[in-house]
């Protein structure tokens, strides 16, 4: 099946707005943390990226905050999860102790991110959340806590601000519902 840019379901301006309300939420928590300022934002690649450019800029001088990505493998070249969660792409930093930010695109069945979940808590970080840009609750298979979630999204398949199909279209500032042609 082929796909078209559709309607815009999210716009730019709204997704910045956001974006520096989930900076200053993460902001205040570190504030209130025990175990300090420093930040690990792991990075899902590659549709995350855009999403943590714009977050970890929000987030400010104020914190330390380091970046490293992770890659997974869940989809392929389809528009839904096969469920079979691969990681291509392992952290390169050490977790054991830190508080730990995963950082990802669209949550949609929940079995990447709690998969992603188990494996890193098992790593010890002081604290591990999660940050989602796009939630997908009514298509959960698995129970998922989103910690910062920017927006909730009917079942559609959407691309734009570094969400894809088979490597095209994540360079649009908006979010699109993707339409079969």
């Amino acid at each position: 099946m082929n796909y078209r840019v559709g309607d815009i379901l999210i716009t730019r301006d709204q997704i910045s707005a956001r974006v520096n309300e989930i900076a200053e939420d993460i902001r205040k928590n570190l504030a209130e943390n025990k175990n300090g300022q420093e930040l690990l934002v792991a990075g899902i690649l590659k549709g995350a990226v855009v999403f943590i450019a714009d977050l970890v800029r929000a987030i400010g001088r104020d914190v330390d905050v380091r970046m490293d990505f992770m890659a997974l493998s869940s989809y392929g070249s389809d528009t839904k999860s096969s469920g079979i969660v691969r990681i291509v792409k392992d952290l390169d930093t050490y977790i054991e102790g830190k508080n730990v930010l995963i950082v990802e695109d669209i949550i949609d069945t929940g079995l990447t991110m709690s998969y992603l979940l188990s494996i890193l808590q098992r790593r010890g970080p002081a604290n591990l959340k999660v940050c989602s840009l796009l939630n997908k609750e009514g298509r959960r298979k698995v129970p998922v806590v989103v910690d910062y979630c920017g927006f909730e999204i009917p079942d559609e398949f959407v691309v734009g601000y570094g969400l894809d199909y088979s490597g095209r279209w994540r360079h649009l500032p908006d979010i699109h519902v993707a339409v079969p042609v």
